[in-house]
């Protein structure tokens, strides 16, 4: 084959000249055949003059030949923009519509005026009593008024005042002032013009009944969206749209109607409605929050089934919901298959997965979650990296909380928001559970001199950091100088001062007990009944049910944990600990301690207290020894479990049970296959509860 000719000077440079000019352009004259003379004409050339003088006067001239385009040169950095893009287009807004113009003056002078003016005035100046304003011009002023809720009601009360037949008001008019009322969580004013409608005998239809729930909804007025939602059923002729479905839908799961959720769900497909993204994601979330996994199964299989690909809102939901089943693989299996499919995760997905990983324990799952993040440079947040930092608190990351949190403050990392209260709080927490007392007060000293003003949960940890690190006094020093800010304590906190009380001894216990006095008398009050022998039962169970039913529900097994170990530690009467847990079991507040099996009896003291869990453990012998004296079959074997912590500053549930089974002498012995378990047979127990001299033995 023949090597290509090299181009030429003109060719080369014909992309990369700038074009000439169109006026230097000169027709080229297109070659034609010579006839010779002699030939003999054919009939097409004999019929040629005829053919130009039929429809004229005067002969066609005969055309010129078209130029040759000369070549455009194109900038290859700059493309030419398509026509079509692929951007939303901005919407107008009603005063830049053209029909508006002659409502301008109008319109500025509206602008003009305050937000709960009275527009009367000012629209029978613009429109005579003669010459109304047309049904396009009212809609759009209403449109123009969106914004502002209080004019486009004042409008809409103008335009219904006037003459009857002047203007008729249509559905139209109404639906435009709820949607602004909607977009404002009016929902009292919106009821009522509905309600209005109805009086005035103006039809409600598909959008106005949308819109009613919709703006319930948003205003958390579930149980008004229910009820618009019924009327909407049972008005003629109108149906609910896609929107409806799912604004209905959530209002359901809301109010934990989870039947009437599927019922409305199972209704609506028949009727042939294809679910959206929003209503998946009400189902996902609903079914996570009841920890229904076969739930989340069916959301699966019904996106499948109308073919319809998840998108961010849907993923995140589901996120959230496996990671409140407590399933951490599958969530990462979900993660890893919306990367693979496109779907880029925001901050509060990458939140939801280290929550999940958190729970788990998956601390070197989740740093490597912010390090994929980091670069991918995904978007982080607050909420983010205190989700993080509170991980690492969870597992015990104190060195990769370090780096996160130093990050944070570094000025010039741009892609890490600064830290927060939180973010400080979490880093206090880390060097608490770690035992860094001196750390811990240090970072909460810094926080008041950067001006991040602390929370009430940082007090709380500060406290008890040094509560447990035996220094009492700077304790009270911390609440007291919180208490001067206008500090407000809450109930955890009031748990947290009772554990200080547990701890201390002396003086200091008065010392403590005078700063709680402050913040909640009761409590004081009953830690004195519980020190006195003269106090019967029936006044304990008084005070104590007064105390427990103020606190909320989260707190209530915590303080009688406390109260128990006080009782303990503070040398109270033998027979206090033990009155204060059994009332605490008839509560409920320890009904998930025992369970009996035909094979093996056990006892999980995890979320005991140190006291706590030698009274509930003697109270069990108690219990196996009547049985025994009964002459009742007891299971094979017996165990206990009190779980092992990661953080050395943890109590030591553990350590301190072995120790409390040493000082009885009862044949428990640590389990080889489960760490933070004791476990014992049948005959050795009843063998030592046999030569138990006494109950009181057993009873420690």
């Amino acid at each position: 084959m023949a090597p290509l000719p090299a181009p030429t000077a003109a060719s080369a440079s014909l992309f990369l000249s700038p074009p000439r000019s169109r006026s230097n352009l000169k027709p080229r004259p297109r070659p034609t055949a010579t006839i010779s003379s002699s030939s003999t004409p054919s009939l097409s050339d004999q019929l040629q003059p005829l053919s130009r003088t039929l429809l004229h006067d005067k002969p066609t001239p005969t055309a010129e030949p078209r130029p040759t385009p000369e070549p455009t040169w194109v900038n290859p950095s700059r493309p030419k923009p398509t026509v079509l893009s692929l951007r939303r287009h901005r919407r107008r807004s009603p005063s830049a519509h053209p029909s508006s113009a002659p409502l301008q003056p109008l319109l500025r002078a509206i602008r003009g005026l305050p937000e709960d003016a009275d527009l009367a005035g000012t629209l029978d100046a613009f429109f005579p009593a003669a010459s109304p304003p047309s049904p396009s011009d009212a809609l759009l002023l209403l449109n123009y008024l969106h914004p502002s809720w209080r004019k486009s009601l004042s409008l809409l009360a103008w335009l219904r005042a006037l003459p009857d037949g002047a203007f008729p008001l249509d559905t139209i008019f109404f639906n435009v002032a709820l949607k602004s009322l909607r977009a404002a969580r009016q929902w009292p004013h919106a009821e009522r013009l509905a309600l209005d409608m109805l009086d005035a005998g103006v039809p409600l239809d598909n959008i106005t009944y949308s819109t009613l729930i919709t703006a319930a909804r948003r205003c958390r007025q579930f149980a008004k969206a229910v009820e618009w939602f019924e009327r909407m059923y049972a008005a003629d002729g109108v149906l609910p749209d896609e929107v409806t479905y799912s604004a209905v839908l959530d209002v359901y799961a809301q109010l934990g109607m989870r039947e009437e959720v599927l019922a409305l769900f199972d209704r609506a497909r028949g009727s042939g409605w294809k679910p959206d993204h929003v209503a998946f994601a009400v189902l996902a979330k609903m079914f996570g929050e009841a920890g229904d996994y076969e739930g989340i199964q069916f959301v699966f299989n019904e996106m499948r089934e109308v073919g319809l690909k998840p998108n961010i809102f849907v993923y995140n939901a589901l996120l959230e919901a496996l990671g409140k089943t407590g399933k951490p693989g599958l969530a990462r299996n979900l993660f890893d298959e919306m990367t693979a499919q496109g779907v880029e995760p925001n901050a509060r997905t990458l939140t939801a997965l280290a929550k999940i990983y958190g729970r788990a324990r998956w601390g070197r799952d989740a740093l490597q979650l912010w390090e994929q993040m980091r670069e991918m440079k995904l978007p982080a947040d607050n909420i983010l990296c205190n989700t993080l930092l509170s991980m690492c608190a969870d597992v015990g990351l104190v060195a990769e909380a370090e780096q996160l949190f130093n990050e944070m403050k570094d000025t010039e990392c741009r892609d890490v928001p600064k830290p927060d209260k939180w973010s400080y709080t979490a880093m206090i927490n880390i060097y608490g559970s770690n035992g860094d007392t001196d750390r811990a007060l240090q970072l909460f000293e810094e926080m008041l001199k950067g001006g991040i003003e602390p929370n009430i949960m940082s007090y709380t940890i500060v406290i008890q950091c040094l509560g447990k690190a035996q220094r009492i006094q700077q304790a009270v020093e911390v609440l007291e100088a919180g208490l001067e800010k206008g500090l407000k304590p809450d109930d955890r906190l009031c748990g947290c001062l009772l554990s200080v009380v547990a701890l201390s001894s002396g003086e200091e216990t008065e010392m403590v007990l005078s700063s709680l006095e402050k913040v909640n008398q009761n409590l004081v009050k009953l830690i004195r009944m519980l020190g006195e022998d003269q106090v019967g039962v029936d006044d304990l169970t008084k005070e104590l049910k007064g105390v427990l039913n103020a606190a909320a529900p989260e707190v209530r097994r915590p303080y009688c944990n406390c109260l128990i170990d006080i009782c303990q530690n503070h040398g109270f009467p033998t027979q206090r600990a033990r009155e204060v847990f059994q009332l605490a079991q008839t509560y409920g507040l320890y009904s998930k301690l025992h369970s009996r099996k035909d094979e093996e009896w056990s006892l999980d003291l995890r979320s005991l207290s140190v006291g706590a869990a030698k009274t509930a453990f003697d109270d069990w012998m108690q219990t196996v020894s009547e049985r025994l004296v009964q002459q009742k079959v007891l299971p094979e074997s017996f165990s206990v479990y009190t779980g092992s912590s990661t953080h050395k500053f943890a109590q030591g549930l553990a350590t301190a049970f072995a120790a409390h089974l040493e000082q009885l002498a009862v044949p428990f012995h640590p389990s080889e296959s489960q760490v933070g378990s004791f476990i014992s047979s049948r005959d050795d127990l009843v063998s030592w509860l046999q030569m138990s001299s006494s109950s009181a033995v057993v009873a420690g």
